[in-house]
C-alpha cells in the first residue's frame, strides 16, 4: 500500500462531486482526502485526491476516473514533484498564560498564526504539507491532551515549475 495523490479536471456541473466520490465508494475505495474548487476556467473544476493503494487497484481507479464522461484530464502526482498545502485549524481550550507561552513557542518553530484568542483559548491556522501538519497535531495533542479541538481542509496541490517540491 502506498500514499496515492490525483488531480482531476472535472465539469464544473452539479453532482460531479457526488458522482465522483460514488465511484470511489462503491468500490470500498478509501478516500483520505478530497478538495476540490474551480479553476480559471469557471467551467472546470480542480479536485486534488488522496488515498492509499497498491499499483493494481490504482491503476483500476485511473481507467474508471479515465471512463467519466465528466473528468476531463487525470493526473497521477503521486510521483510528480509538486507544492502542496493543507488547511488546518486548531483550537486550543482552557489555557492558562503559561499555556499561551508555550503556544507561541510552538507556532514560530512550525510557522503557524495565531488567528484569535480569548481569555481561555487560542486558535492556530496552519498551512503546510499534510506531514507537517500531522507533526504540530502530534505535539498539541501532548502538549494539551484533551483540550484541542481540529478542523482540516483536504491538501491542494499543483505541479512543481523547475524547482523540486516542499
Amino acid at each position: 500500500m502506498k500514499k496515492r495523490w490525483i488531480c482531476l479536471f472535472v465539469e464544473n456541473e452539479v453532482g460531479v462531486l457526488a458522482k465522483i466520490s460514488g465511484l470511489f465508494s462503491a468500490k470500498a475505495y478509501n478516500v483520505s482526502s478530497l478538495t476540490v474548487g474551480m479553476t480559471e476556467d469557471v467551467t472546470i473544476s480542480r479536485m486534488t485526491i488522496s488515498l492509499m493503494s497498491d499499483d493494481q487497484t490504482f491503476e483500476q481507479i485511473i481507467k474508471q476516473l479515465n471512463r467519466s464522461v465528466e473528468v476531463i484530464k487525470v493526473i497521477d502526482y503521486t510521483n510528480m514533484p509538486i507544492h502542496m498545502e493543507e488547511l488546518m485549524y486548531i483550537k486550543v481550550l482552557k489555557v492558562t498564560e503559561k499555556d499561551k507561552a508555550e503556544i507561541f513557542r510552538i507556532t514560530k518553530v512550525f510557522e503557524v498564526k495565531v488567528i484569535d484568542m480569548g481569555k481561555t483559548s487560542v486558535l492556530l491556522k496552519c498551512s503546510q504539507t499534510e506531514e507537517k501538519n500531522n507533526s504540530l497535531l502530534n505535539l498539541m495533542k501532548l502538549e494539551f491532551t484533551n483540550r484541542i479541538e481540529v478542523a482540516r481542509g483536504g491538501s491542494v496541490a499543483i505541479e512543481a515549475i523547475n524547482m523540486p517540491a516542499d
